[in-house]
């Protein structure tokens, strides 16, 4: 016997989703309307599961924003049928995608749950069943006939974690990712351990709003010993480049020499944004701590604060799109739209 909840499950691509060819060896996406006979056990969820499957799926490494905007309509389209919704996407670009559209849907009141696997389903050992049934599990999660999780969120290997404040750490261990600077939503162990205190609050007043437009003319550079000028004034002097993400050392640490901060003041004053964020694993940009911040604080770079790379990108063309005032443009990516950062 079903319960009420509807959950929807969207195949765009990945390992998830693949079948071995015994006799080859090699790798094909299988028909995911018999999802229920490959995975026998999701008859065992109290939920009632629907698929829809991207005609042509897309590898992970393909994924576009372009990819994003259709996730996000079936998502649009399906919303009031539906009370949760899990995506199966592949795990290279997962946090990309799950940070992407934690953006793009404003006022989200049910949840959106990336999944995906390191092993295709039919793989012996394969880490794709348990990943899948948790992830329907958690979509399904209702407290007096209201989803517990209304925000994009990131199942891997036992954790829900919420998807802008991930990152791939592993290609082949099954706890691939991690969320350096926020602690998991839910832990799946004997029972689903929910840690209520962490979940994004919600409005219950506004409807869903779903925001289409991302401006790809921006570039990511990480800082390292040995930068060239001719190297960062090539690329600061890309036609049409709107913005930059600066991946500095420690608590937001760059070169103090003239021609770099020369070079980037110019790019501010021309009208590019740009954001630092930190390269360690964890931790967050504290411009002005040391020296070699405090030129970069001085000269209006924004502040990425502890955001991952992949949030900084996302939300960066997310906010290019939005066509905000320059004037309050710092302002507005240095406080949280959904979580992102602390």
């Amino acid at each position: 016997m079903h319960s009420n909840t509807k959950i929807l499950l969207i195949y765009t691509g990945g390992t998830i989703g693949m079948q071995k060819d015994f006799e080859t060896g090699a790798l094909k996406a299988f028909n995911f309307s018999k999802l229920l006979q490959r995975v026998p056990e999701l008859k065992l969820l109290d939920c009632a599961i629907e698929t829809i499957s991207f005609e042509n799926p897309i590898d992970s490494s393909n994924i576009s924003p372009k990819s994003w905007v259709a996730i996000a309509e079936v998502i649009e389209q399906n919303y009031t049928a539906f009370d949760g919704f899990v995506v199966l996407h592949g795990s290279d670009t997962m946090s990309y995608s799950a940070s992407a559209l934690s953006f793009m849907l404003e006022n989200l009141g049910k949840p959106v749950i990336f999944t995906g696997s390191q092993l295709p389903i039919g793989d012996l050992r394969t880490d794709a069943k348990e990943n899948l049934i948790t992830a329907i599990q958690i979509a399904s999660l209702q407290e007096n006939g209201k989803p517990v999780i209304t925000e994009v969120g990131l199942y891997f290997e036992y954790k829900l974690y919420r998807g802008n404040r991930t990152t791939k750490i592993s290609a082949e261990h099954f706890n691939a990712f991690t969320s350096p600077n926020y602690p998991f939503l839910i832990e799946s162990g004997v029972h689903l351990k929910v840690n209520k205190d962490l979940l994004l609050p919600l409005d219950e007043n506004q409807p869903l709003r779903v925001h289409k437009v991302f401006d790809t003319q921006v570039v990511i550079l990480k800082m390292f010993p040995g930068i060239n000028q001719k190297v960062l004034e090539t690329l600061v002097h890309i036609p049409d480049l709107k913005g930059i993400v600066l991946e500095t050392y420690g608590s937001g640490n760059a070169p103090t020499e003239e021609w770099f901060i020369e070079l980037l003041q110019q790019a501010i004053i021309s009208g590019i944004h740009i954001v630092n964020v930190t390269q360690c694993s964890g931790g967050s940009v504290n411009m002005g701590k040391y020296e070699t911040s405090s030129e970069l604080k001085k000269i209006g770079v924004i502040s990425g604060k502890d955001c991952t790379t992949e949030a900084a990108i996302t939300k960066l063309m997310h906010l290019l799109g939005q066509n905000i005032p320059a004037a309050d443009f710092k302002n507005t990516f240095e406080n949280a739209i959904r979580g992102e950062m602390g």
